[in-house]
């Protein structure tokens, strides 16, 4: 590997292809190589230095010495985001228990942060197993990302969209992952990674056509990746951000 070359990780998450899309066809220099992650490790490589840059949940942010925050992209929403659910079989007021799901950090942070702040109750938290999914019964949820979402949602009495809850408490989108790096960056370094992800979010109806060929049940591609996820990271989305670093901060 060239002594130049970007270490990425990137989130192996649908709502990451038109990234991964931009990283892969980029016709400049290829300066990265691309690692492909739950966001959980995603973090952790960036953590412990073995990435330089990681599409990493927001939540490890108070966690590295001089995060640079990259790119004008994220995974954000602003409302619902469909990928980011509280399973239940009950209603949340007869919540006790909630099980945490292992590839998350931003989102097992965000659900304490609602159940204290916006709905004023105190569950037991436990971190899931591999199989947590079997274990939502009675007043036993769960947190639930990603793609595996899509066909679970309907499978249970109740869903609750996280995004869609801190838009309903804050008035503001929210950020689940941004493109950060734990070292400085030459300019040329940037330019390219830069260069890259636009060309990813130009290209975002290649990824949709892409995903419509595979038939994914449960998935509409062209509403996630345009309605649910939103990628600008815009000032309301810098904004929820800082509330949100800023309720992890106060516990």
């Amino acid at each position: 590997m060239h002594q130049n070359t970007l270490r990425v990780s990137v989130v192996s998450y649908i709502n990451s292809l038109p990234f991964i899309y931009g990283l892969e066809n980029y016709t400049g220099p290829k300066a990265f190589s691309i690692e492909k992650d739950i966001p959980s490790v995603c973090a952790q490589k960036l953590l412990d230095g073995s990435i330089d840059v990681g599409l990493v949940p927001v939540a490890i942010l108070p966690l590295l010495h001089q995060p640079q925050l990259l790119t004008k992209y994220c995974i954000g929403a602003d409302g619902e985001v469909g990928s980011v659910l509280l399973l239940s079989e009950v209603p949340l007021e007869e919540i006790k228990t909630v099980l945490l799901d292992f590839h998350s950090r931003t989102s097992v942070q965000l659900v304490q942060v609602l159940f204290r702040e916006h709905w004023k109750q105190t569950p037991t938290w436990k971190a899931a197993e591999a199989d947590f999914i079997s274990h939502i019964k009675g007043t036993t949820a769960a947190v639930v990302i990603g793609d595996r979402t899509f066909e679970l949602k309907n499978r249970f009495a109740y869903s609750y969209d996280l995004a869609q809850a801190w838009k309903k408490f804050t008035g503001l989108p929210f950020v689940f992952a941004a493109w950060v790096a734990n070292k400085k960056l030459t300019d040329e370094q940037l330019d390219h990674f830069n260069a890259a992800i636009e060309y990813g979010i130009s290209n975002i109806q290649e990824v949709i056509n892409q995903l419509n060929q595979q038939k994914i049940p449960g998935l509409n591609a062209s509403q996630y990746l345009t309605e649910n996820i939103q990628y600008n990271f815009d000032d309301q989305k810098r904004q929820g951000l800082q509330l949100f670093l800023n309720y992890l901060q106060s516990y």
